[in-house]
């Protein structure tokens, strides 16, 4: 597919993936035969779960943070604010880089994130009614005590996470489809600029939560279409100010967002545990709760969907499990 002003070349992508695979081996994809019955295609998985933090976001951490430490200005603190993924992903890559780390996320944000990002040695800094709340703070105390703020988006941070989309591509030939989350966009950006680097021809099909619209009306519009909330238990794709660079990238290299509900996002949880006894968060459940939606349109092709995490709360999991849709709001 033809494409414009590359966020990367696929030397730097290459680059990035041997920076990347120091400290976060390449992950499994499988094609688990419970899920080719219940979705009645070829289907592999991305295990993004299966790296240090439970997420994909890591990649996009060390290569970020690699640059940073490189960069000619002394850095004394590094802060960004999360709901959780792209916390861990800096808190863990500042330790390595010796970096002190400050991280916002948003009022009653989810316990096991906090405790994870701490445990990666991250002030945690609870503010606000949501990640956008939280954001406006942090870049307010960022300005106010001299320290480095980190970007949900950035080029750095969607070359490290497209090295997910290098392996999956060079390790499975022939693709039709990819259904992956939209959150801010760094995934999503990485593996449309990686298939295109690589002249594939697969389809990229992006997911987002019905009650979190924010990146779906976006695409329909062609441009950044803020909404007034993002009230889904799917945390990573709680985005209701999207980003204009990525909302470009993903009009021109997506061919269609789907819109999911709280229910089919839940029910994709449940089968994950119940087909290959993996854990996914909302967010990591949603590309299959995609494939289940057009199970019809990807009969007997071969298909990919991005498990993008695995953090969620043992209490909303349990009901989940239980077969409840947590509700959020």
């Amino acid at each position: 597919m033809a494409m414009s002003d590359p966020l990367f070349t696929l030397g730097e992508l290459e680059a990035a993936a041997q920076l990347v695979h120091r400290a976060v081996p390449p992950t499994p994809q499988y094609a688990w035969p419970l899920l080719a019955k219940r979705t009645g295609c070829e289907v592999w998985v991305k295990h993004e779960n299966h790296t240090p933090t439970c997420a994909f976001k890591v990649r996009g951490g060390i290569v970020y943070m690699d640059n940073l430490s490189r960069s000619p200005t002394k850095v004394t603190g590094v802060i960004s604010a999360t709901r959780g993924n792209h916390g861990q992903s800096i808190a863990f890559s500042a330790s390595r880089a010796g970096i002190p780390a400050t991280i916002y996320v948003p009022c009653g944000n989810s316990t096991d994130q906090n405790a994870a990002m701490r445990a990666f040695g991250a002030a945690v800094v609870e503010f606000g009614r949501d990640f956008d709340e939280a954001l406006a703070e942090c870049h307010r105390v960022a300005h106010e005590q001299g320290l480095h703020f980190i970007p949900p988006f950035n080029r750095d941070q969607v070359k490290g996470v497209a090295t997910y989309a290098l392996e999956l591509f060079r390790a499975i030939a022939d693709l039709d489809t990819v259904y992956v989350p939209i959150g801010m966009g760094s995934g999503i950006c990485g593996l449309i600029t990686t298939r295109d680097l690589l002249g594939l021809k697969t389809e990229i099909v992006a997911v987002v939560a019905r009650q979190a619209p924010a990146m779906a009306l976006s695409f329909a519009a062609g441009e950044p279409v803020p909404t007034n909330s993002a009230q889904t238990f799917a945390d990573g794709v709680a985005t209701r100010d999207p980003c204009q660079e990525a909302v470009a990238i993903i009009k021109r290299g997506a061919a269609r967002v789907l819109q999911l509900s709280e229910d089919d996002i839940a029910e994709a949880v449940r089968s994950y545990f119940q087909n290959t006894h993996n854990v996914a968060e909302g967010a990591g459940a949603a590309p299959l709760a995609g494939l289940m939606q057009e199970r019809a349109r990807m009969a007997g092709k071969r298909v990919a969907v991005i498990l993008s995490g695995g953090n969620i709360d043992a209490s909303v999991y349990l009901r989940i499990l239980a077969g409840e849709t947590p509700k959020v709001g």
